[in-house]
């Protein structure tokens, strides 16, 4: 396998061509808007400069992970000699559906696709397709490039092949792949959400202030970024996205959403992408402060 395409430019498809291009593979990424491309590319770039910094890559090994990527805003160009598709798009199941059934359509026979979704069904995306068995989910960890995990996730029809090479390939990029099948939110964030949802109650209730609960959480769990402070970098949208495909999915009423995490969503307060969640994010200052 050689050649790679990545649909969508934001924070996870950009690190996830990142990775395949440091491998060796030819990547194309792939989004409608060219201006978020062009934001991808600088991310690109800065990230490889930080790896610079730290000694691990040269000038040169750089320069020769960005020739790998080249951009497109049309997906049907895109894909069309791609051997693994990964679509990394927005959390919404209306939307990678239509994506899927786009790929499918203009992707070659033998292409496998994959979905970097965190909790959507792989077995419903495959079904919108005529190669069920060719479907997977590589459920990368964020910052893509510093993290070791990927996901993967069998569908319901997934061809043990392909969850095999899957797994080989994850390797070849220096990740770690965990195998599970498809049910709502996988594994990660199954565990994961249900915590940061607890955290959330227990900051509604007044048991204690957002600072505390993150204290508690790092110093006594050993956690390295408390669950207020990740549900921030997560994004709350995206926390309360998984939370009711959870609640949906298996009908139990542990996995309803707290009030406050869905009053906070509605008025804007998305964490670090909208520059205030739980905490405020001032741009070029590390340090962040309670919301309240």
């Amino acid at each position: 396998m050689e050649k790679v395409a990545v649909i969508g430019a934001g924070t996870m498809g950009n690190g996830i061509a990142h990775v395949f291009a440091q491998s060796g593979y030819s990547v194309k990424l792939i989004d409608v808007s060219t201006e978020q491309l062009d934001k991808a590319i600088k991310t690109i770039g800065r990230n490889l400069q930080r790896q610079q910094d730290k000694g691990l890559i040269t000038a040169q090994e750089a320069e020769a992970v960005i020739q790998k990527i080249r951009t497109e805003s049309d997906l049907p160009t895109g894909v069309s000699d791609a051997e693994l598709v990964v679509e990394a798009a927005t959390e919404n199941l209306t939307l990678k559906t239509a994506i899927f059934q786009q790929i499918d359509q203009h992707a070659p026979a033998g292409c496998i696709l994959a979905t970097n979704t965190s909790s959507i069904s792989i077995t419903k995306l495959a079904a919108a397709t005529r190669r069920p068995d060719r479907v997977i989910g590589m459920h990368f960890m964020n910052p893509v490039p510093v993290m070791k995990l990927v996901e993967v996730i069998q569908g319901f029809a997934t061809d043990p092949e392909v969850v095999r090479t899957i797994e080989t390939l994850s390797r070849d990029l220096g990740k770690v792949p965990c195998t599970v099948k498809d049910y709502p939110g996988f594994i990660a964030n199954r565990i994961l959400m249900p915590m940061i949802n607890e955290a959330i109650h227990s900051l509604f209730q007044g048991v204690a202030g957002i600072s505390e609960i993150d204290t508690i959480m790092k110093l006594g769990m050993a956690h390295p970024m408390g669950p207020l402070q990740l549900a921030d970098f997560i994004g709350l949208d995206v926390c309360l996205a998984i939370l009711r495909v959870m609640q949906e999915g298996f009908g139990e009423p542990k996995y309803a959403p707290c009030p406050l995490l869905v009053n906070m969503v509605n008025a804007g307060k998305l964490g670090v992408k909208s520059g205030e969640g739980f905490y405020r994010y001032e741009p070029g200052k590390k340090e962040s402060i309670p919301a309240f």
